[in-house]
């Protein structure tokens, strides 16, 4: 039954409420809501008084304007007439103009027939476990640390003197245990660089508790220990936002990660780091369209904001459901899989695409088994939690040595530096980003492979000479419609002249083969 409060004295409905409440306690429990608001009026706004400096040059240089009632805050009347009506509020968006509510059914009724409430959506509440890998790279300890950054050519923006000076990352994460007295840190600390923090779940500034993983995470990034890169952007500027619970995620941490993102805009960042990605317990695969989940629609807007959002694709690789998780569907932003540095393709527990709605995830890759900070000093450990802020940690370079970037300049030159480009396939994205590409530009290389039609068959043919006869020595192809979807792809060990033979009847008209050999690529199509 609705009730129509518009025609009804404030002492009658707040009667209704209390009724409502009574029997609610009796019988029914408050439940969790967001409430979307219709409009902004009355409303003013400063964006120099709003803003650091550094959000307002991101928005100049993306041509954004720098009064978005996106940005406005929300109407404090509204706001205070409903934290009044409520059992409780929780984080308030100007990006979506909502209010997080948390009601018992007679009190969301009332605030569902305000005038100026445009939506009310019921929240259901969930936790579920952080997926945890116990797994190896069979790689020295030594050898992991130099080549995690070595893998992206970090020696290359070493030489130049580009280590992200300037750029400002936030980081989204469970927590950054140790990061106020961790050496990793040091230089970082000495020169003031770590400029604010916050804890989302608590709502205080100290973050430096709690999980440990922000710690690894922001080591991948920017960590030096004895003199040895963890990261690359080593001298870049950080926020670190606490925006997860620990060893279960409830629904709220997107909201947390929503607060987060509208922080980190006021606060000037060009770069979001995230690691965290929501999938079986609360969604669908078709879920992941990069419109439906509030983190999505949330690293969207930061995407559109100017900021380039770094995200973990997930650890879903071995289990049913193997596709990406929220929010790496998301829209404009870079998402990232992982590399096994044994034998250099696609890491086993790495989330694969495309998005629900086919759109091409992973955009590029990064080492998934990587050496981080730890209590003490540094320890190996894995998951596409850390090939994400190794890309992070390259896009700050890029960033420093092309200052003039739009965050959309940024993913699609990281891109195209992939170690794959223009080859793409669902598992590997454009393969490693490279430092060299944005050094000395593009490298052209010499066919090394050719199509061959032979009576009803295609044959993939290699140069022998330039064949290794190791494992090492890959071929990678796909198989596309007309409208890009992959629908098949493979990497196989090259040992032999003749690759791969395929019967002309396997394809559908219109579909394209596409490989790629030593650097080269080639492509095929069928009419």
């Amino acid at each position: 039954m609705k009730i129509n409060f518009k025609h009804m004295n404030k002492n009658t409905v707040f009667l209704l409420i209390f009724l409502f409440s009574i029997i609610s306690l009796s019988g029914f429990s408050q439940e969790k809501y967001y409430v979307f608001l219709k409009d902004k009026k009355g409303v003013d706004f400063n964006p120099y008084e709003y803003f650091d400096a550094k959000a307002i040059t991101r928005r100049l240089k993306n041509n954004l304007s720098l009064n978005d009632i996106t940005d406005y805050p929300l109407n404090s009347n509204y706001v205070e007439e409903i934290s009044e009506s409520v059992y409780k509020t929780g984080i308030k968006s100007r990006w979506f103009n909502m209010i997080v509510v948390k009601a018992f059914p007679g009190e969301i009724e009332y605030v569902r027939q305000l005038t100026y409430v445009k939506d009310v959506v019921k929240v259901p509440e969930q936790q579920l476990m952080i997926a945890a890998y116990d797994v190896n790279s069979s790689v020295s300890d030594d050898d992991l640390l130099l080549h995690q950054t070595e893998s992206m050519g970090g020696h290359i923006f070493k030489d130049s003197n580009i280590n992200g000076k300037g750029v400002r990352i936030a980081i989204f994460d469970v927590g950054f245990k140790d990061v106020d007295t961790h050496p990793a840190f040091e230089q970082i600390r000495k020169d003031g660089r770590m400029l604010k923090t916050w804890d989302f779940v608590k709502n205080d500034e100290f973050v430096y508790n709690y999980g440990t993983h922000g710690r690894s995470v922001f080591s991948c990034i920017a960590g030096v220990y004895e003199g040895k890169n963890i990261g690359l952007a080593s001298a870049a500027e950080f926020i670190l936002a606490r925006t997860e619970y620990g060893s279960k995620e409830p629904f709220s941490e997107e909201e947390n990660w929503l607060a987060a993102a509208e922080w980190a805009d006021k606060n000037g960042v060009d770069i979001i780091n995230s690691s965290l990605g929501y999938t079986k317990e609360r969604y669908f695969p078709y879920d992941m369209d990069g419109k439906t989940s509030l983190v999505a629609k949330a690293a969207t807007m930061a995407a559109r904001k100017g900021i380039l959002v770094v995200n973990a694709m997930g650890n879903e690789g071995t289990n049913s459901w193997k596709t990406l998780g929220t929010p790496a569907d998301a829209d404009s932003i870079l998402s990232i899989g992982g590399i096994n540095p044994k034998t250099e393709i696609h890491a086993i527990f790495s989330s694969y695409g495309p998005t629900a709605d086919n759109r091409r995830k992973p955009n590029v890759s990064a080492y998934g088994y990587v050496m981080a900070a730890s209590a003490e000093k540094l320890h190996e450990t894995q998951g596409t939690s850390f090939s994400s802020p190794l890309v992070a940690g390259f896009a700050a370079c890029v960033l420093q040595l092309n200052p003039n970037y739009t965050n959309m300049d940024l993913l699609r030159e990281i891109e195209k530096s992939g170690s794959l480009y223009p080859y793409f396939d669902y598992a590997h994205g454009y393969g490693i980003p490279q430092a060299k590409y944005f050094i000395e530009g593009k490298t052209d290389y010499s066919p090394s492979f050719q199509f061959v039609l032979e009576n009803d068959s295609l044959i993939i043919r290699v140069d022998t000479s330039l064949t290794n006869n190791i494992a090492k020595d890959y071929l990678y192809y796909h198989i596309e419609n007309s409208d890009g979807f992959v629908r098949k792809y493979a990497v196989l060990d090259v040992y032999r002249k003749d690759v791969i033979k395929f019967g002309i009847d396997d394809f559908k008209k219109d579909e394209r083969i596409e490989a790629f050999y030593k650097g080269f690529v080639l492509s095929y199509k069928f009419k």
